[in-house]
């Protein structure tokens, strides 16, 4: 094989790394192609092309996290990763781990972890590496990593929810729920999720957004009832379609652009969670981004209360779609 292929071939497991090192899908690209270009200019051939790559690309990806971790403490409103459509890497032999680690609700977890945690949690929770291999790859000894590893992984599991539902069960209430949503059936909408379930969006101060999000059935459903009606009297359109490895939906317009994504964590037979991700710097490898703002007036004028009992008053912003 020449380089070039030896790379492609390792590309989907690059990426994968730095996903979840970076929660960003524009970072991550950034930080193969930079890892590709280390590895064209570089004058050896390793024993081992695979851990070579995953050090490199793990390296630039904890130099990428620290400088991005100053500038989302400084960030508009809740921050969430950028929605996933497709993970290029599969691995039959650790499925389980991969799906787990890919969702919304754990990349927000890794969150909480240190950079270093969390590049030694992804390699060796993750994608299986030996502590050796990690261990070189961190520039820690075998000792500190396992206690990296442990570290991160009582973390992890702290808040991890106890209960999960299966797929299946996962897929057909999703169902269930965006059928609802086009059909206008905010009873059908409230009586799917959980009592303590909240709602909420990151726009990142670039788009309309919930507030600071919805707590509870009620409120929640409140907010539903807000957009259901002007959004498919407007012509909006619901794409239900995996979104981090769980149910969710892109959101578009009438022209087929894209307004947002949303992901729903399903628990114990309810929804727990439904987050928006509606900032557009962060939607544009999904497809064209449509014009929030715009949208959000049209369906004001599509029906003028809908909106403005949830939000601030004197503000402009309101919820998103």
């Amino acid at each position: 094989m020449t380089r070039t292929e030896d790379f492609e071939e390792l590309r989907p497991l690059l990426f994968a790394i730095a996903y979840r090192i970076l929660g960003s899908v524009s970072e991550a690209e950034d930080a193969v192609q930079e890892t590709w270009l280390r590895w064209e200019a570089s004058p050896t051939q390793p024993a081992s092309t695979k851990a070579f790559l995953s050090a490199v690309v793990t390296r630039i990806s904890i130099d990428v996290l620290r400088s991005a971790r100053r500038r989302r403490e400084e960030y508009v409103g809740p921050w969430f990763p950028e929605p996933l459509l497709t993970d290029p890497y599969a691995d039959p032999e650790r499925s389980a781990e991969l799906a787990d680690s890919v969702s919304m609700a754990a990349l927000l977890l890794l969150e909480r972890l240190s950079p270093l945690e969390r590049a030694v949690f992804v390699l060796r929770e993750v994608f299986g590496f030996g502590f050796a291999d990690v261990a070189s790859t961190v520039g820690r000894s075998d000792a500190a990593c396992r206690q990296l590893a442990a570290r991160a992984r009582r973390h992890m599991d702290a808040g991890r929810p106890r209960f999960e539902a299966d797929r299946r069960e996962r897929e057909e209430l999703a169902e269930r729920f965006f059928d609802a949503f086009r059909e206008g059936d905010v009873d059908g909408l409230r009586e799917l999720l959980a009592a303590d379930v909240q709602m909420v969006s990151d726009s990142g101060g670039k788009a309309p957004r919930w507030g600071k999000g919805a707590f509870g059935a009620e409120n929640v459903a409140r907010v539903l009832a807000a957009i259901v009606a002007p959004f498919v009297r407007i012509g909006g359109v619901v794409e239900p379609h995996e979104v981090n490895g769980q149910p969710g939906a892109i959101f578009r317009d009438r022209d087929g652009k894209v307004l947002n994504t949303w992901t729903l964590d399903i628990l114990d037979g309810g929804i727990q969670a439904i987050r928006a991700v509606i900032n557009p710097d962060k939607l544009g490898h999904v497809g064209p981004v449509t014009d929030a703002w715009a949208v959000v007036r049209e369906a004001q004028q599509a029906r003028r209360p809908t909106y403005l009992d949830l939000v601030s008053p004197g503000k402009t912003s309101s919820p998103d779609s």
